[in-house]
């Protein structure tokens, strides 16, 4: 008896550490909420066994909302430091990814793992029980096993962008299940259940909700998300009618509020919240409310007495173009004989994303001459005298910030956004030029769309060919300034297999530009060459090693049948 309790613990603990255990008292707080009555208000359950449970209507709401508790946060944010558009200058496990200097020891690899899993073993409980429920119809049962499907589907697709093969887990593991021991399934074979899931998903899901169930997962997410999952697989055919499905819905449309010159910058901020009613753009968002569910993400930005957390690379300002339609290292609109000429005459995004000269900012002191707190940004910082927001290469963001919302700790209540229509219009697109089908009108019924929407000179491809640009180039670029600072440069860098692009040095600003009181700060900062800032080196990556994460060890110490990725 003692060894057979043993046994039982031991694989009570196994499933823990994985994430494959769990029971239904699943139900956190959930983290959407409203000043209205319904989805977003919904009071939390403490416990409950699936002999009480299962039974109401209400139960199911509870049980989905629980669910929902997984779709990631400002996290989705933090995973762009792992590519080259930003860069959090102290050491973090997610600058090590990105630098290729990192194994399978690293922890959060394995809480990755961990909590992917067990966010799945909570849609898979969910799925096995929801048919229980009475008195409801057919219409609200396929909902929110729908809205189950998606997340579940939403959580299998990081892990196949991550780890390659995995363990394909579609029910709920108890002490005793072989399956909890068992071998990883093909990355091929995890990615047609994922298919399938937002198929089923899309069948039940409705595409609109009304104001007291704002947030919910809709049919348009369903194939949005398909359509960025076969982009990533290089499924062309499958992402360009995916993209096509949202597209025919003539639900979304992108955000243009009040017509103001800062309509993009705007919907990242409180304006662009879903429940401030004109934002019909954003597919899926993890929406927040104060004093209910709130991050951190504005002040990381521009926090006022430390090193901002997501400092914009030169890799990622040199990208932007020129408002002539050129690269600046083609165009002569560009200057850099001082800081603000890096600014002037680029895409209009660039000054809505990158923190430009004469925007208002909550980081406190800037680096100009008088070391007071400025309300308005004049020039980076650089002096780490804890009064104000420093650089870690010169630059600084402006999207996804509130700017009231930088002087307090974890009083962001900004909406997280996952899908936006302008992704679904890039997917389209890309997609077409794969296939070799791209038109000039298919350029002006998606990419073009984007550019107006800030007045941005048009992409035109005769003119593209006559400068000497690539239109998969141009395209790619497009979708790196679009949806910069938005969590998907790593995984878009990793699709293209442009792995060399994470070993190159992480540069910033040019030296000289640098303020003659500021030089003092800056001596002991390296330069390359041509005097750019060397703000991260000796990174590296190894293909076809770095395309995948590792297994974590701690999954390989308790199920060794798993295998490690090639290379590690």
């Amino acid at each position: 008896m003692k060894n057979q309790n043993q046994y039982i613990n031991s694989r009570r603990s196994f499933l823990k550490a994985t994430g494959l255990l769990g029971g239904v008292a699943l139900i956190p707080s959930f983290f959407l909420a409203s000043c209205k009555k319904g989805f977003l208000d919904r009071e939390p359950l403490d416990s409950a066994t699936d002999i009480s449970f299962w039974k109401t209507e209400e139960q199911l709401k509870l049980a989905v909302n629980a669910c929902y508790s997984n779709l990631r946060n400002n996290n989705t944010i933090s995973m762009e430091n792992m590519g080259d558009n930003t860069i959090y200058p102290p050491n973090s496990e997610y600058q090590a990814i990105s630098a290729g200097n990192y194994d399978f020891t690293s922890g959060t690899l394995n809480s990755e793992w961990v909590n992917l899993y067990a966010a799945i073993r909570r849609c898979n409980h969910f799925l096995e029980n929801y048919t229980k429920a009475t008195n409801i119809s057919a219409t609200a049962l396929a909902q929110y096993a729908g809205e189950v499907r998606f997340l579940r589907a939403f959580m299998y697709t990081y892990l196949i962008f991550l780890f390659g093969d995995v363990p394909l887990i579609s029910k709920t593991l108890d002490i005793g299940d072989e399956e909890v021991f068992g071998p990883r399934n093909k990355r091929a074979e995890v990615l047609e259940f994922v298919f399938a899931d937002l198929d089923a998903a899309a069948a039940g899901l409705p595409t609109t909700y009304t104001s007291a169930d704002l947030g919910r997962i809709t049919k348009g997410a369903a194939f949005a998300w398909k359509a960025r999952v076969a982009l990533f697989f290089e499924k062309w055919s499958i992402a360009e009618a995916a993209a096509k499905s949202v597209m025919d819905l003539n639900i979304y449309q992108l955000y243009t509020a009040g017509g103001t010159a800062k309509c993009y910058n705007d919907l990242f901020t409180y304006k662009g919240k879903l429940a401030a009613g004109a934002n019909k753009e954003t597919i899926l968002a993890r929406p927040n409310v104060a004093g209910v569910s709130v991050h951190n993400t504005s002040r990381e930005i521009q926090v006022p007495d430390q090193t901002s957390r997501y400092s914009p690379t030169k890799s990622l300002v040199d990208s932007y173009l020129c408002t002539d339609g050129l690269p600046i290292d083609k165009s002569p609109l560009y200057s850099e004989s001082a800081y603000a000429d890096i600014f002037k005459n680029r895409d209009p995004r660039m000054n809505q994303t990158i923190l430009t000269p004469g925007w208002a900012w909550g980081g406190q002191d800037d680096g100009d001459a008088d070391a007071t707190t400025n309300p308005i940004f004049n020039t980076p910082k650089w002096n780490a005298d804890k009064k104000g927001c420093i650089t870690g290469t010169g630059f600084y963001f402006s999207k996804y910030v509130e700017v009231a919302a930088v002087g307090t700790v974890s009083q962001d209540s900004n909406d997280i956004h996952h899908i936006r229509y302008a992704e679904v219009l890039l997917t389209f697109a890309e997609a077409r030029l794969e296939q070799g089908t791209l038109t000039q009108s298919d350029i002006d019924n998606t990419i073009n769309k984007l550019r107006d929407r800030v007045g941005m000179k048009r992409m035109v491809i005769t003119e593209l060919a006559a400068a000497g640009l690539d239109l998969r180039t141009e395209i790619r670029r497009e979708r790196r300034v679009e949806l910069a600072l938005e969590g998907q440069r790593y995984y878009d860098i990793l699709r293209w297999k442009q792995g060399d692009l994470l070993a190159q040095d992480v540069k910033g600003m040019k030296k000289s530009l640098v303020e003659s009181f500021n030089q003092q700060y800056v001596a002991t900062i390296a330069t390359d060459a041509n005097g750019y800032f060397v703000v991260n080196t000796g990174r590296k990556f190894v293909a076809p090693k770095n395309y995948l994460w590792p297994i974590p060890i701690t999954q390989l110490q308790r199920n060794p049948v798993l295998g490690q990725n090639p290379g590690w």
